[in-house]
């Protein structure tokens, strides 16, 4: 199956770059090239790690000049989701085992000038999102279990992204894969269907590098995929 773009977008995870540069890491990704920006939001209750909160998302807002790409993994979230949308998210994905009122919660996004995600477990199922699809601006596919950066990749996920193509019937939802994700195994979920690629320390690798190092990872990650993604087109 072939993706519908041309061309794969790639999203850094900031969760691997140096917090105490983070504006300086965040410019630096972008001047190498990447197209989003990924925001791993985290509560130590959901999943087993605590990261960051709506004021630092307002902090760095200013030096991303892409797409805010935040993913709430957070229960609960809807108190929340007025203070990430004014923080200046373009988009704000939960997960559905966090809010039992899934329509709801995806209607509030909406309603706040916000695209709406929802990030999908490796265990979790694709139905439960079936009755929402047309709230649905993005889908995460977790290629990890949530909580931590450096996982392996979870190949069982890729015949989830090709059962979501499947399952949106030509909705414009876009397919976005988290986890494990390098120049090895872009191609996989690039041929899959996926139009968004999050990698953390596939780019930033082990603390603050050059934009130099910046550009030619997340080069190999998008040149990967999209040698796949062509190579079906063609």
């Amino acid at each position: 199956m072939s993706n519908k773009n041309a061309s794969i977008k790639i999203s850094p995870s900031i969760l691997s770059a140096d917090f105490a540069q983070l504006g300086n890491e965040i410019r630096a990704i972008e001047s190498a090239g990447c197209d989003w920006v990924h925001v791993d939001v985290m509560d130590n209750h959901y999943v087993p790690n605590l990261t960051i909160g709506p004021d630092v998302c307002k902090w760095i807002r200013p030096h991303i000049k892409t797409v805010m790409d935040v993913h709430l993994m957070i229960e609960p979230a809807d108190a929340l989701l007025g203070a990430f949308a004014k923080a200046g998210a373009d988009y704000i994905s939960v997960h559905p085992e966090a809010h039992p009122h899934l329509d709801r919660t995806l209607q509030v996004i909406a309603g706040l000038g916000v695209k709406a995600g929802v990030a999908l477990n490796p265990s979790t199922p694709i139905n439960v999102i079936e009755n929402v699809l047309d709230r649905l601006d993005l889908v995460i596919v977790m290629s990890v279990n949530p909580g931590f950066g450096g996982q392996s990749f979870l190949h069982s996920q890729i015949q989830k992204i090709r059962d979501l193509k499947t399952m949106f019937g030509g909705r414009d939802i876009l397919i976005e894969v988290d986890g494990g994700i390098k120049p090895s195994t872009a191609p996989l979920v690039a041929e899959a269907g996926a139009d968004v690629l999050v990698a953390g320390s596939a780019v930033f690798g082990k603390g603050a590098q050059s934009e130099d190092v910046y550009a030619a990872n997340i080069k190999a990650i998008r040149d990967a995929a999209n040698r796949v993604i062509n190579g079906a087109m063609g």
